[in-house]
């Protein structure tokens, strides 16, 4: 009599398909995120307007949250929980620290109001502005990247602060000044 042969177990048998989906997986991840950086090689290209604008429209909008999906599909649930597990780590090894200290905060507020002045005052002073006028891609760019690193000079306590300001119900709570720091605290 031939016995039937049993199943694999459960991990057995997602091992070596997860061994071949998650890099996969990542790799379409990465790809979508990275289709916007194609957009100006099909601006410059020699296809007609409208199809430029349709395909690059499709490259910084849809293509990145396809993708994403599609990832997720072929990575499956672990895989899934993998990269996620591994990003939460990154974040939590090189993201801000939850508290700065005095000199590093008022740094990270002039890194994260010069890009919002700039982008409010350069259609104004841009005659003033030396090379703005010819290069205001790069000025944009540099202050997309002065902000962004704003938010991670700033700490983890402004993110909390920035999120406050779209919860309806949250409030300011301003730490109260202590007699031995020279204030009144009455």
């Amino acid at each position: 009599m031939i016995e039937p042969t049993r199943p694999a177990s459960a991990g057995a048998a997602r091992t070596p398909t997860l061994r071949w989906r998650f890099p996969v997986g990542v790799t379409i991840f990465v790809t979508g995120f990275a289709a916007p950086l194609a957009i100006p090689l099909v601006t410059s290209s020699d296809l007609p307007t409208g199809w430029k604008t349709a395909i690059a429209g499709t490259l910084a909008v849809g293509v990145p949250e396809i993708m994403m999906v599609v990832a997720a599909a072929v990575m499956g649930k672990e895989g899934f929980a993998r990269l996620k597990g591994q990003f939460g780590r990154f974040l939590t090894k090189y993201g801000p620290p939850d508290e700065v200290s005095r000199a590093r905060y008022r740094i990270g507020l002039a890194m994260f109001a010069a890009p919002l002045l700039l982008a409010w005052l350069g259609p104004y002073l841009h005659d003033h502005l030396p090379g703005f006028a010819g290069q205001t891609l790069w000025w944009h760019i540099g202050g997309d990247l002065v902000f962004v690193g704003s938010l991670f000079v700033l700490g983890g306590e402004f993110w909390d602060k920035l999120r406050a300001l779209f919860v309806h119900g949250a409030r300011a709570v301003f730490p109260s000044t202590n007699a031995g720091e020279g204030g009144k605290n009455e």
